[in-house]
């Protein structure tokens, strides 16, 4: 009986532990995501960059649409902040441009 009740204390410990590291974790992806939307980040994708490249400068997007053409496939991303907004066209993988609404 003192070995059954033993572990269940040490197994509402373990999940109490696991909960508070998976909220961690998602409250440092949310700041990560915010903080890394701003006008000197979005400078700083290029036309040709790839689309890790642009991720490990802006973080994951909020919202992709591809769209897969006989001859090339076109990947729209868009990071969503508040009012502003950042969207990068990939041609074939690549960034073909890209329209910020950030201001300085």
């Amino acid at each position: 009986m003192r070995t059954m009740i033993h572990l269940l204390k040490n197994g509402r410990r373990f999940l109490r532990c696991v909960c508070l590291v998976t909220l961690l974790a998602f409250a440092v992806t949310a700041c990560n995501s915010s903080k890394r939307l701003t006008k000197a980040n979005v400078d700083e994708v290029a036309e040709g960059m790839s689309k890790k490249q642009v991720e490990s400068i802006l973080g994951p997007p909020t919202t992709v649409d591809t769209k897969d053409f006989i001859l090339l496939k076109k990947t729209i991303y868009v990071y969503a902040q508040g009012k502003d907004s950042v969207t990068v066209i990939f041609k074939d993988d690549k960034v073909q441009s890209k329209a910020s609404t950030l201001s300085d």
